[in-house]
């Protein structure tokens, strides 16, 4: 079959110029309500009654009224035609301005780590966005899913998504409770993780992830074998800090247990870079003020926070000597 490359007139096709004449009952002022001509509003008026089938006006020398039919399509016409021009309205100020719901899917572990300071911050900055996160370690699709955004690590992001870095590179670490340690000595290299307790991730996918280590500038990968599997990494961070075994995590996940000693660091000569965490979304062709504004955000607050970084470290180093 030969297929029509042309669109079909469409049911609305001279609905405006209808309603136009039976508000002004006169083709004359509906013209030039529209800023067009009598003859054209007339012709569009012919068009949409022949396609109809029905006389929708009925026409003197001295005055123009509506048939029943024309009475039965106003009433229904009408207020139809005035919600399509209020979604025009609402969607035109989607396309105009920073408003709306900006949802994102984001795994769990991200949200305390990165997010919530964002959020905060870009809430203030914008009241008439309403931020939505669905926090979910499984990798969605965006369009699909009705998304606008997503974070990942950079190594998940799909290579025709447009990626943006929230993060540095950053280490993965191994890391148990003193209590496990102290119970089970450290390892001190990736053989002696045989006879460890391995906490282990299971990807969106199925696959429990291996292990993944740098040896010598070599990469390379291991199979460990523990008690718990989870798929999600709040999980197996609490698990670690409960002693349970060791776990592999993102840096800047185990930063805080560190810091506190609920955890220690070891295998530190092993531990891989990541490429960090990135937000990532279809085209920068469909990108709507909203999500817009949350990328400039994003960036600024990264050039503020390394701005800071830089300060903090020239406070350390202390004033230079003069030579």
């Amino acid at each position: 079959m030969k297929q029509n490359f042309t669109v079909r007139q469409g049911a609305l096709d001279g609905v405006e110029t209808f309603l136009a004449v039976a508000q002004h009952r006169s083709f004359r002022k509906a013209a030039a309500a529209l800023g067009v001509t009598p003859s054209a509003v007339s012709q569009t008026v012919r068009a949409l009654e022949e396609r109809i089938g029905a006389a929708l006006f009925i026409r003197t020398t001295r005055s123009v009224g509506l048939t029943e039919a024309g009475e039965q399509f106003l009433a229904r016409a009408k207020p139809a035609f005035e919600e399509l021009v209020a979604a025009s309205d609402v969607a035109r100020g989607l396309g105009q301005r920073p408003c709306g719901l900006l949802r994102l899917a984001v795994p769990r572990a991200i949200v305390p780590i990165l997010l919530e300071p964002l959020i905060a911050s870009f809430c203030k900055a914008y009241p008439e966005i309403e931020v939505e996160i669905a926090a979910n370690e499984k990798l969605v699709d965006l369009a699909t899913e009705g998304f606008d955004a997503g974070i990942r690590m950079g190594q998940f992001v799909d290579a025709d998504m447009v990626a943006v870095p929230l993060t540095p590179p950053f280490r993965f670490a191994v890391v148990g409770s003193p209590a496990y340690l102290a119970r089970h000595g450290q390892p001190e290299h990736t053989d002696d993780l045989r006879r460890h307790a391995c906490l282990r991730w299971r990807r969106s996918g199925g696959v429990i992830a291996p292990w993944s280590f740098n040896d010598n500038g070599q990469a390379i990968e291991i199979a460990v074998s523990g008690p718990l599997i989870a798929n999600d990494f709040p999980t197996i961070l609490g698990a670690a800090m409960e002693g349970m075994g060791l776990a592999q995590l993102p840096e800047p996940m185990v930063a805080e247990g560190l810091r506190t000693g609920r955890l220690m660091h070891v295998l530190k000569a092993y531990a891989p870079t990541m490429p960090g965490v990135s937000l990532y979304y279809p085209s920068r062709r469909q990108i709507l003020p909203k999500l817009r504004a949350f990328i400039d955000h994003v960036k600024s607050r990264s050039i503020d926070d390394g701005k800071a970084r830089v300060k903090n470290d020239a406070t350390r180093a202390g004033p230079k000597k003069k030579t």
